[in-house]
């Protein structure tokens, strides 16, 4: 069906967020989709920091987003917006990175109190690259996702059933749109 990159903005190796967009990623995957993940905390901070466009890993990180039919990016979200890393690497990505393609916003964090960074913070940033289309996104609260000894996910059944809710809008906008950009050759 449609390639998607899925992006984790946080700087944790063992964060939620990353864990949470991974989980969402087999979804994706069982759906037909072949899902790209982009963990941006292992593009070195130097090529980040610096703003080194030329840097083999922003070229590369550039080359999957234009290789994407869909988006997911996925942020802890720090005094209500989303991570600074995230957005050092949206601000080395073209104006027009999201041009044509479907995105779905999701975010962590402790508290209902940062509900809003989606639609305040991260939602304009990325309506600013020129997407066709960005679905309705979704807040996580950190203690309704759970990590196991054994690293395995679970998350609160309310927080799971709007999870898979989104990440099916998200999927169903894809199927459309490739087979639209199929149609339309």
């Amino acid at each position: 069906m449609a390639t998607v990159l899925s992006v984790s903005g946080s700087p944790s190796p063992t964060s939620r967020t990353g864990r949470l967009l991974r989980a969402l990623d087999a979804r994706l995957t069982s759906q037909g989709h072949e899902v790209i993940p982009l963990d941006v905390r292992t593009i070195p901070a130097e090529a980040l920091l610096h703003a080194d466009f030329r840097h083999p890993a922003i070229v590369e990180a550039t080359a999957l987003f234009e290789r994407a039919d869909g988006v997911v990016v996925g942020t802890p979200v720090y005094k209500a917006a989303y991570s600074g890393l995230l957005k050092s690497l949206l601000d080395l990505l073209p104006q027009y990175a999201l041009a044509g393609k479907t995105v779905l916003p999701l975010a962590t964090g402790g508290s209902t109190a940062h509900v809003l960074a989606i639609d305040y913070a991260l939602r304009p940033v990325l309506a600013s690259m020129g997407p066709a289309h960005i679905t309705p996104g979704w807040f996580t609260l950190d203690k309704d996702i759970t990590v196991g000894d054994d690293g395995t996910l679970s998350v609160a059944p309310g927080s799971a059933e709007a999870l898979a809710q989104v990440t099916d809008q998200f999927s169903a906008a894809l199927g459309g749109r490739t087979t639209l950009l199929a149609a339309t050759g």
